[in-house]
């Protein structure tokens, strides 16, 4: 019996020290675990903060497993508290620009030597406060590529069609008839007085834009139930009677209900090259029939044509205080930022922060403006009518007063300038070369002739360096003066390709009187004469050029006297003729084979190449 105790006490005795060597060694176990917890932990730590600081690293310290730190949400930049007084937002485009006071800002002036020897103040702006310089972030530093990437949408988006502003053209057609034959007419178009002058149907530049809507896109807007079925080629045509159209290509029947904007869009339009559902448009006069309102560049919402954002032309920033805009804008897709023009003298860099989710069919935009202003060496008038080009990090523009100048858009800070001597309201187009890089050009007479100067002047036709600003040559034209209804240049010229490649194309007005004009076509690399033509009517047009499928190029025009001319490039000639019922000062755009354009007729036209 004691034996059997003793055993049993042993056994009892084994048994503890197991259980409490299993004890002491989970302690142990558990401490290890909880130490190397707390290290991983530290490590994490010390690893997130450094993917915070540089924004590459995380914890396998890779930059393809990257976890970048979230952006705060964009706010936009507040609009200014709108007027509703007419008495104070009545105003004058022969107003003179206000140079002093408190919106001179001396003391961030600019003093910018050139790369040409010549000098020019300017001043950037973070929406109103003045700024020193401007640099920014790699990301959102703008180069804009060649002019066939500029739009992922197929058809017409902005005036002139892409960034170098060289086609109003898209698709393909077989020209064979050699005619132009009217298939619709909206007609309906309103009228507006204002101004002491009458506003009717569309007008200068005036040019329709023509967008073949993705399907999923299209299904999202409020299109008519009939149009959203069909595969549907949209014309979206803002007016001068204050309203914005949208079109059937292949009918003209209404696609959806008409914007009322209540005031002239003289300018053209411009869609997001993105595919985005947004529409950017300014206003052309702030005047209905007595009655004044706010100018605004405004950003429209396509799915709801609801506006999303406005910019008010009635700006701190600007020495001039005409706020009109008939630029027709770009966007820069890589960076989402609007590049657009204002006749307050203002050029415009908008960072619009961009959200559209088609999956949940919402848009949203955060716009933040950053402004550029000058004030030229060569005259004191300010304001932009002309659309900007662009060439990579560069834009090219020209004013009231005749400064045409390279804008380095990325410093906000001007490269070069050149004195054109006169208002030049038509739009640069840019070519690009394996010899270089150029800029056509034509001014207006306007400036000269005012209060009596001059009878006649010449327009000057130029072909520059788009990199130097050094001038390649210079044609000229003698035209007469008129008062507001000026001669010379209004229409931006045809730059030849394809069999016509040799030559670009210009219109001029008033070379004989105050209601004829001339077509010429020279040569790209002389500046001489290929061919000319008399016009009886003066055009205010910008010609557009297509090539039908067999490699020929062909191209129309319209004119004062109400009609469009189906011409010939390689010679002049004029093949066939249409009335369009009024003076078209608008500029045509086509899609395949269809032709649309407005005229003072208050009517949209779409007329087929056959």
């Amino acid at each position: 019996m004691e034996i059997i105790m003793r055993r049993y006490k042993r056994r009892a005795t084994n048994r503890l020290k197991a259980v409490m060597t299993i004890i002491i060694l989970a302690l142990i176990t558990t401490g290890i675990w909880i130490g190397l917890s707390k290290l991983f932990d530290s490590d994490r730590d010390s690893i997130k903060t450094t993917s915070n600081a540089s924004g590459i690293a995380n914890s396998s310290g890779t930059p393809e497993e990257a976890e970048e730190e979230l952006e705060p949400e964009p706010v936009a930049d507040p609009m200014p508290a709108e007027l509703t007084d007419s008495e104070k937002l009545k105003s004058s485009w022969t107003e003179e620009s206000d140079f002093g006071g408190k919106k001179a800002f001396a003391d961030f002036a600019l003093d910018n030597t050139l790369s040409n020897g010549l000098s020019m103040q300017s001043w950037i702006f973070r929406n109103n406060t003045p700024l020193k310089e401007f640099k920014p972030s790699k990301k959102n530093k703008i180069e804009f590529g060649p002019s066939s990437e500029y739009s992922e949408l197929e058809g017409v988006t902005a005036f002139r069609g892409n960034n170098y502003r060289d086609s109003a053209a898209f698709g393909t057609r077989t020209v064979t008839e050699k005619k132009l034959e009217i298939v619709w007419e909206k007609d309906g178009l309103g009228a507006i007085s204002a101004h002491n002058s009458y506003w009717p149907g569309t007008g200068w530049t005036g040019q329709p834009l023509i967008i073949h809507w993705p399907e999923d896109v299209r299904k999202l807007m409020n299109i008519n139930g009939e149009m959203k079925a069909k595969d549907l080629v949209e014309v979206i045509y803002p007016a001068l009677d204050g309203n914005i159209y949208f079109l059937d290509l292949a009918t003209g029947k209404p696609t959806r209900n008409k914007i009322e904007i209540g005031y002239p869009i003289k300018g053209t339009g411009m869609v997001d090259p993105r595919g985005y559902p947004i529409l950017y448009t300014g206003m052309g006069i702030n005047e209905n029939s007595g009655k004044f309102a706010e100018y605004k560049y405004r950003i429209i919402n396509l799915l709801d044509q609801k506006e999303l954002y406005s910019i008010f032309g009635r700006d701190e920033a600007a020495f001039r205080g005409w706020g009109a805009n008939d630029s027709s804008a770009l966007l820069d897709s890589k960076t989402d930022t609007l590049l657009n023009c204002g006749e307050n003298g203002l050029v415009y860099r908008v960072k619009l922060n961009t959200r559209f989710d088609k999956s949940a069919g919402t848009l949203s935009i955060a716009p933040q403006l950053t402004k550029y202003r000058y004030r030229s060496p060569f005259n004191d008038e300010q304001g932009i009518e002309n659309s900007p080009a662009t060439y990579k990090n560069y834009m090219y523009f020209c004013d009231n007063g005749g400064t045409l100048q390279c804008l380095d858009i990325n410093t906000m800070r001007p490269v070069w300038i050149y004195e054109t001597h006169d208002d030049t309201d038509a739009t640069i187009v840019i070519e690009e070369t394996k010899e270089g890089v150029f800029l056509y050009t034509a001014n207006q007479v306007d400036k000269r002739g005012e209060n009596g100067k001059v009878p006649v002047a010449d327009c000057n036709i130029r072909k520059l360096n788009a990199l130097t600003g050094e001038l390649i040559w210079q044609k000229n034209y003698q035209c007469v003066y008129n008062y507001y209804i000026n001669g010379g240049a209004l229409g931006t010229p045809v730059i030849g390709k394809d069999d016509i490649s040799n030559m670009v194309i210009f219109n001029i007005c008033f070379t004989g009187s105050n209601s004829d004009g001339t077509m010429v076509a020279l040569d790209k690399k002389t500046g001489e004469e290929i061919w000319k033509k008399k016009l009886a009517s003066y055009s205010w047009c910008s010609p557009l050029d297509f090539k039908s499928s067999d490699g020929k190029t062909y191209m129309v025009y319209s004119d004062f006297s109400g009609y469009m001319h189906l011409v010939d490039p390689m010679n002049g000639k004029t093949l066939d003729s249409v009335p369009l019922q009024g003076n078209v000062e608008s500029s045509p755009a086509i899609y395949d084979d269809t032709i649309v354009v407005g005229s003072y007729a208050r009517k949209i036209f779409g007329i087929k190449v056959k």
